[in-house]
């Protein structure tokens, strides 16, 4: 199994939750990490401009082409055209995100760099993760919290809950 990264905008992350979280879309320039995208693999949004990680999903589908545009580069004008269908995990909206800079000592992709540059590690739209970065990032919640409850939300700022363990 392979965790994925998909670094987006809050505008391109809107149009997946507008398709309910069933399949996501990468650039063209990324075809042959889409071609290593299998069933049973996991992502995770980071959010540009916020800078936070808003969800979770497991990847249902080989890896196919598409045409219709659902995300797009405003820099490029790319319409992400390999995509895979997907299984929502755990979605927050944007402005109840986790935000990376909370995360940083825990999260391996960002030792790459020096603490001072820590968001040259999300440049770019897809990168591929250590397990570990994954499960940090994937807010799991208490068994009998509901999403979006008041107890989830004071569980997951005021304990940090990552994966029901507190920082």
């Amino acid at each position: 199994m392979t965790h994925w990264m998909i670094v987006t905008s809050p505008e391109n992350f809107e149009r997946t939750r507008t398709l309910r979280f069933t399949q996501q879309g990468v650039k063209s320039r990324h075809r042959r990490k889409a071609e290593r995208m299998v069933p049973g693999d996991r992502v995770c949004w980071y959010l540009t401009g916020i800078q936070s990680f808003a969800a979770t999903a497991t990847i249902t589908s080989p890896y196919y082409e598409g045409s219709e545009p659902i995300w797009v580069s405003e820099k490029t004008g790319d319409t992400y055209p390999w995509r895979f269908k997907i299984k929502k995990d755990h979605a927050v909206d944007p402005d109840r995100a986790i935000k990376a800079e909370s995360l940083l000592a825990k999260l391996e992709h960002v030792k790459r760099w020096p603490k001072e540059h820590w968001r040259l590690a999300f440049q770019g739209n897809v990168h591929e993760l250590d397990a570990k970065d994954l499960l940090i990032n994937e807010f799991t919640i208490p068994a009998g919290v509901a999403i979006g409850s008041p107890d989830e939300i004071v569980i997951r700022s005021e304990e940090g809950w990552i994966l029901g363990c507190p920082p």
